[in-house]
């Protein structure tokens, strides 16, 4: 029988309880030991539901456990430092969730602890284990639309976040929280660093967000190393859907990715030629999350380097607060930050 991985999960959340019923139902080559969560009722409630013995509303129980090789680290992004750093001076293998946190001075004291203790760590980008972007990933390598030139990405979510979700001091804002995965696709499919950017936003569709001091809408002009282009919208009400989709186009060809239709079927009628829409996060990305996870668990069982590591969750980091910078100031602002921010 194939040795598995003890891990823990810190962080029962919405996207917490995505990782750790993969980890239990679908990842073979991991047994999960502890779990932990702020919020005792759900902890209980997911352990006794997957047989976990060990629970815990305070992180540091599951980090104290011996037997745990590797974390999973799915809390609100604005506690990721405290944690990281505490699972790498516990010598926890660690995946975290994006944003890796909401400023360039944490994240570079959480890559100092995961580099002085030795540890693997991997940021969690999961649509680069989408189908669509890894086949497009390895026909842009092929040269099949010779050199990339422009790069455009929409992510645009299907209803209003929760207020206190969408919080910019809990979540980092809509541009930290939702265009930083096309940040990290456009530096991923396009080979380059991002030179300068320059944002345009408002709250145009969700007035319940001016509590908090966030936006619904922004649009994000890209200038990239060696003279590409790129675009990012992100949305939070397209109504229709769940929007997701990735051009990338090239000195011979272009490539698209995303979809809008999730059944393949087609009414034809009187009233014309109509179909579904993806509904939602997990009818989209849900085998990309089983895909990353995977992924972590035998890297870590092999002793091989992060798919996703720590230069790249900071860099995409970096473009989201250039991003939401520009935004505040109402101007292009040039990268690479100020470490301090």
């Amino acid at each position: 029988m194939k040795t598995k991985l003890p891990v823990g999960v810190i962080g029962l959340g919405r996207m917490g309880q995505v990782y750790a019923r993969h980890l239990a139902t679908r990842v073979t080559q991991a047994r999960i030991v502890a779990v932990a969560d702020a919020m005792q009722e759900r902890v209980q409630t997911f352990a006794a539901e997957f047989g976990i013995a060990s629970w815990s509303t305070d992180y540091r129980d599951v980090l104290a456990n011996k037997e745990i090789k590797a974390v999973f680290v799915i809390s609100p992004t604005s506690t990721h430092r405290e944690v990281v750093i505490a699972a790498a001076e516990a010598g926890k293998a660690i995946f975290c969730e994006k944003p890796v946190a909401l400023t360039l001075a944490d994240t570079d004291a959480m890559l100092t602890a995961i580099e002085k203790k030795g540890v693997m760590f991997q940021a969690g980008f999961m649509r680069r284990f989408d189908a669509g972007y890894v086949a497009a990933k390895k026909q842009i390598e092929a040269g099949v639309i010779g050199q990339p030139t422009t790069f455009k990405s929409i992510g645009r979510d299907p209803f209003c976040p929760d207020v206190a979700y969408a919080d910019p001091h809990v979540s980092g804002g809509l541009i930290l929280d939702m265009a930083i995965h096309d940040f990290d696709l456009g530096r991923w499919l396009m080979g380059a660093e991002v030179k300068r950017v320059h944002t345009e936003g408002g709250l145009l569709a969700c007035p319940q967000l001016k509590a908090v001091g966030d936006i619904d809408n922004a649009v994000i002009n890209m200038l990239f190393q060696g003279g590409a282009l790129g675009n990012v919208e992100v949305s939070r009400n397209a109504f229709y859907g769940y929007d997701i989709r990735t051009e990338v186009l090239g000195t011979d060809g272009c490539l698209q990715i995303g979809y809008y239709r999730q059944t393949p079927l087609l009414l034809l009628n009187r009233q014309g030629i109509s179909h579904d829409m993806v509904p939602y996060l997990m009818e989209r990305f849900g085998e990309a999350y089983l895909a990353q996870t995977l992924d972590f668990v035998e890297r870590v069982l092999e002793e091989r380097p992060p798919a996703v590591g720590g230069f790249d969750a900071r860099a995409a980091l970096e473009i989201g607060l250039a991003a939401t910078q520009s935004y505040a100031e109402a101007r292009p602002v040039d990268l690479p930050l100020n470490s301090g921010l």
